[in-house]
């Protein structure tokens, strides 16, 4: 191996352990487009699956079959009727529906058992197990359209799921159900997706999509100046879900975004958007630390808010031991009155645990994120790295192109998380004459 191969391998691997040991144990529900399938990602997808379950995870994997069953029911000559973005199924499209997950349960079976040398696949064993673990009610009549043998799942079979996921197994389920008197009935995927998702209470919800996420800003164009949001709180989400126009496509951007809502608002901490169309999605999202799509997040408002007056007295007690061990620039109570803000905040039960300040130089399209401050018995729970995305999302809106920090301690924490090392003549002008020169602060930039 070459030595530049060593030099990048080795602190990637190491920066990728920490996720490994966090997600271990973990249960992860993924549910793929049928329009991934379609579009020949199967045998990649399966062997991240794969290398992710082997890593301790515990997957439920959950298909899609829209084009595959309009493109059975096209060699029929029948039409495919929908309303609302729901699927009408009649007895055609039933059949349709059935040949459809048959085929594509044989094809992902055949991805998760190649093993051929040389194959990121070569000597893994995956055991991927479906069974009757939805149970299904028929949609019935709705806005007077009959959806006949569509239908909407009415139980998760919780402990037959566990008990196959307790095994060592890999979960596949389609989006078909069948109630207690023996009828199938076509479900959505992503309704499949969400109700086991919350059901087994899992930690994350992971969409494989045709859309590569929420921009920051929905309403525009994709740009560089409008790039995908990597991560929403749920709050947020909700509130732009209001905004949005009914979703009826998967294209459209409250398609994926009102289930992952559901999942977070159901107890699942996280969801996920993210695009087929990049090669290695799913790793890219789990093992890296920015991602690659839309993460929902369920952050509770009482837990990340931005700062008022009557949080001064709690800055202070919590900066002050930080500022006697010369951790960070001292602050007056004065100061930070006037730059409240400028601040937020994670507290837990009316207790502040963390905080850090955003101050903006838009002539510069920059912004320095100061006092950035964890409780030393809150450190080790990633309210660092919560306080710092919530700095750069706030630092989005105002259209800052960059965030930068000046720390004396803690460089390496920021470089682990795409700070980049710059000399002090990079800061802008009004920082610059600030800058305290004896203190020798390390300047550290981030690009948004």
């Amino acid at each position: 191996m070459s030595t530049v191969f060593n030099f990048t391998f080795v602190p990637w691997f190491r920066s990728v352990a920490p996720y490994i040991h966090k997600f271990r144990n973990q249960t992860f529900v993924v549910g793929v487009a049928g329009e991934a399938i379609a579009a020949g990602k199967l045998p990649n997808l399966a062997q991240d699956l794969a290398l992710i379950q082997s890593m301790g995870v515990r997957v439920v994997l959950v298909h899609g079959f829209r084009p595959q069953v309009n493109e059975q029911l096209r060699t029929k000559g029948h039409p495919a009727r929908s309303h609302q973005g729901t699927r009408i199924t009649d007895e055609v499209a039933l059949d349709c529906a059935q040949e459809a997950a048959g085929q594509l349960r044989y094809e992902i079976e055949a991805a998760f058992s190649q093993g051929l040398p040389n194959t990121p696949m070569a000597g893994a064993t995956v055991r991927v197990l479906s069974g009757n673990f939805i149970t299904a009610r028929p949609l019935g009549i709705v806005d007077g359209i009959d959806f006949q043998h569509s239908g909407l799942v009415r139980r998760v079979d919780v402990a037959g799921l566990m008990r196959t996921l307790d095994m060592g197994a890999m979960v596949l389920l389609s989006p078909f159900g069948f109630s207690p008197t023996g009828e199938a009935f076509n479900l959505n995927m992503e309704e499949v997706a969400t109700s086991v998702a919350i059901a087994l209470q899992a930690d994350k919800l992971i969409f494989v999509t045709e859309v590569p996420g929420i921009r920051v800003q929905p309403h525009q164009p994709p740009s560089d100046d409008n790039p995908i949001d990597t991560e929403l709180p749920l709050a947020q989400a909700e509130q732009l879900l209001a905004e949005l126009p009914p979703s009826q496509l998967p294209t459209d951007p409250g398609f994926y975004l009102q289930h992952c809502v559901a999942a977070c608002k159901g107890g699942v901490e996280r969801s996920h958007i993210i695009p087929f169309a990049v090669d290695g999605a799913l790793l890219l999202e789990v093992y890296v630390h920015d991602g690659i799509g839309t993460m929902v997040v369920d952050e509770k408002l009482e837990s990340l808010r931005e700062a008022s007056a009557d949080d001064v007295g709690g800055i202070l007690q919590l900066i002050e031991p930080f500022e006697k061990d010369g951790t960070l620039v001292k602050r007056s109570r004065t100061e930070i009155e006037r730059d409240i803000a400028n601040y937020t905040l994670i507290e837990h039960d009316g207790v502040i645990f963390g905080c850090a300040a955003l101050y903006p130089y838009p002539e510069a399209k920059t912004g320095e994120m100061a006092a950035l401050t964890v409780s030393p018995h809150s450190q080790g729970q990633g309210d660092g790295e919560k306080l710092l995305k919530r700095i750069e999302q706030r630092a989005r809106l105002m259209g800052l192109e960059s965030l930068f920090v000046l720390t004396t301690r803690t460089m390496h924490w920021f470089i682990k998380r795409g700070f980049a090392p710059v000399d002090a003549d990079w800061l802008p002008e009004a920082r610059k004459r600030k800058y305290n020169w004896d203190r020798r602060s390390r300047v550290l930039v981030k690009r948004l």
